[in-house]
């Protein structure tokens, strides 16, 4: 199941450590941090044929813990990651399950426009996932800015944000209103995580479901979500849920299921410092 750009590489990285087979589509550069990434994507089983390799730089990121919160800042100018091109007819999308699209690639005109393009092609037979995963400092103009996310999320059969990305799109809105409005329109699962709180889903036939995140000693948050997302894709794929019909037809306990897997992997994840994703092994048999 490919995964489009920024962030959306940590999670092709987090699905290919638990067994999905699993591929990135997107701008990667061939400078040193450029091949530091490919090779840590190629080791941890990422497939990146479909990736384009550039001479344009890396985009950088920049994080500083204060008071257990992550705060980024991004250096995103004329990037390999900005510079991406969809090449239609490239991804095999009938042999192609899921798409996962959201974060940095979203803020720019063009990255979005590419993205879209992709997202229309691969919706006749691929589900689509998304995560806004904003990047308020990235954003010049924020009316802009959600009317793409709300046209990307108005394309998606599933939806996961964070409780931060929720407050920052919709403000104060209840988490169910904004959901319901959402599955109206089509999505089948809408998911909020909210760090030491678990997560909270709203699915078109199930309904609301609830998890807690268990209890550990915190490293850091970096790559904590991602690794939810990753988790929470691979979870679905594994009991047969991910093609979207049978997600609109998931059972309560699957979801339950499901969702519980996505949060022990993110807090697997807040163990260790840095974006770090679980293997298979480290989640013992779970599946």
């Amino acid at each position: 199941m490919p995964a489009v750009g920024g962030s959306c590489l940590n999670v092709a990285i987090g699905l290919a450590r638990l067994g999905a087979p699993t591929g990135f589509v997107g701008g990667i550069s061939t400078d040193m941090f450029g091949r530091m990434i490919a090779d840590h994507a190629a080791a941890s089983d990422v497939d990146l044929n479909l990736a384009t390799r550039s001479d344009h730089q890396t985009t950088l990121a920049f994080v500083r813990i204060v008071e257990g919160e992550s705060h980024y800042a991004f250096y995103d100018s004329e990037t390999a990651t900005r510079n991406w091109t969809y090449r239609r007819g490239t991804v095999p999308f009938a042999h192609v399950e899921a798409v996962h699209v959201g974060s940095t690639t979203l803020v720019n005109d063009r990255g979005a426009a590419e993205t879209m393009a992709l997202i229309e092609d691969a919706r006749a037979s691929s589900t689509i996932s998304f995560d806004p995963n904003c990047r308020p400092n990235l954003i010049k103009d924020k009316p802009a800015y959600l009317a793409r996310m709300a046209e990307f999320a108005g394309r998606a059969d599933l939806i996961k944000m964070s409780n931060v990305d929720f407050a920052y799109l919709f403000g104060e809105e209840p988490y169910e209103q904004r959901a319901n409005a959402m599955l109206r329109r089509g999505t089948s699962l809408v998911v909020i995580t909210r760090g030491r709180d678990g997560a909270v889903a709203w699915h078109a036939g199930t309904g609301r479901i609830e998890v807690a995140a268990p209890k550990v000693e915190v490293a850091d948050t970096i790559g904590a979500g991602d690794s939810f997302q990753a988790a929470l894709l691979f979870a679905l794929y594994k009991q047969g849920r991910l093609a979207r019909e049978k997600l609109g037809g998931i059972g309560a306990d699957e979801l339950r299921r499901s969702l519980s897997f996505a949060a022990n992997c993110a807090v697997l994840t807040c163990t260790r410092p840095g974006a770090d994703p679980p293997w298979s092994h480290d989640v013992g048999g779970d599946w």
